[in-house]
């Protein structure tokens, strides 16, 4: 048999037409979608599944911008709150749709002692004239640009990474953070966390995005039915820091345990917790072992979208939208209405670092922090809704 010869010069061609196909093969989807003030880029991912479902994730705050899922139809629609535009994250955003951290929550009066020594943070939270720290400071996870990290499969997958100094923010030890992003076939949104730290630190990540089953530009949440796997909540004071107890739900406005409830149900009943959180802006406490993968929470709505979030995580905040103010622009054009979204944010305790009957949220250096979060969708039919 003759043997083929090939020209050094073709050989060259070939590897580089090769390497140039699988470099694009595995990149994942992406489009330049601003700069900073400092001209750093800012860039957008687009995730997708083979039924259609579409993640789009900025590096900037690794926030999920666009969440497309269907209805009870097969139509479908972005569920998600946000902003066209990349500066009104950076001016306007109530965290939309990102990650939150150094610690997620607020801490009291902006300061936890560690080790014998007290650190101090900034205080950009005053509820009722008690400041705190919350989600981290003026300048948190949620207003950083992340860098990506080449991991898994690309069309489905996004790994972001960011490294927090020492000192940043007040807080004590070097932190690497890296958030992945998953589109699972089962049109499950996965986050999977992992942080390591030079020093003790308190360490309390959580996604922040605003849902709304009906579509993103619908006006309330308020007739949304949820369910959540947790027979008790950490009540709160004026200023919304937990008080040190773990109080029962039954008998209260708190109760999604017994049955699902519609979240407008009770919302505005006379009952000073409500009050003081403007209606629910509550961490309840998963009715799980600590650090399991378990169900926390069930939600339903009209448009015949349903949402399960599964987590490791010991406690969920809901958040009502209460503080929406019709002011905000969306990205549909629309205003956003006052509790035209709801929060559910996995994570540790709020003020942990200063509640030691809490579970700590202390990470230290060489016992990485991991985490994981799932967003299950699915479509049910609405009869008698």
């Amino acid at each position: 048999m003759a043997r083929m010869v090939v020209s050094p010069r073709i050989a060259a061609a070939s590897v580089f037409v090769l390497t140039a196909a699988y470099s694009q093969a595995n990149s994942p989807q992406v489009r330049t979608w601003g700069k900073l003030p400092t001209g750093q880029p800012v860039h957008l991912y687009t995730l997708k599944n083979k039924h259609g479902v579409t993640a789009e994730v900025s590096d900037y705050g690794a926030t999920v911008t666009r969440l497309l899922t269907k209805d009870a139809r097969g139509k479908f629609a972005d569920v998600v709150l946000g902003f066209k535009d990349l500066n009104d994250y950076r001016k306007k955003s109530p965290y939309f749709g990102s990650i939150v951290g150094r610690f997620g929550n607020r801490i009291a009066g902006g300061q936890f002692k560690l080790n014998g020594q007290t650190y101090n943070l900034a205080k950009n939270n005053t509820p009722a004239g008690e400041p705190c720290s919350l989600h981290g400071g003026l300048v948190g996870y949620d207003k950083r640009v992340w860098t990506r990290v080449p991991t898994g499969d690309p069309k489905t997958s996004l790994t972001l990474r960011l490294v927090d100094p020492a000192g940043t923010e007040g807080y004590p030890g070097t932190v690497t953070a890296e958030v992945t992003y998953r589109l699972l076939p089962e049109d499950t949104l996965r986050i999977e966390y992992l942080v390591t730290a030079s020093a003790a630190t308190p360490v309390n990540l959580t996604h922040h995005s605003y849902f709304n089953l009906n579509g993103e530009d619908a006006d309330t949440i308020l007739d949304h039915k949820l369910s959540l796997n947790c027979s008790r909540y950490t009540p709160v004071t004026k200023g919304l820091i937990p008080t040190g107890e773990i109080a029962t739900v039954f008998g209260t406005p708190f109760d999604f345990k017994s049955k699902p409830r519609l979240i407008g149900q009770h919302i505005n009943d006379l009952h000073p917790q409500l009050d003081f959180g403007g209606g629910y802006d509550h961490n309840f406490v998963a009715d799980k072992p600590y650090g399991k993968f378990g169900l926390v929470a069930d939600v339903m709505a009209s448009s015949g979208r349903r949402m399960q979030v599964y987590t490791t995580e010991p406690g969920i905040q809901l958040y009502a939208g209460n503080f929406l103010d019709n002011t905000l622009i969306g990205k549909s054009g629309k205003r956003y209405m006052y509790r035209s979204g709801f929060c559910l944010e996995t994570q540790h305790y709020p003020d942990s670092p200063n509640q030691p009957k809490f579970p700590s949220t202390i990470v230290q250096p060489g016992k990485p922090y991991r985490s994981v979060t799932e967003y299950r969708f699915s479509e049910f039919v609405p009869v008698g809704w």
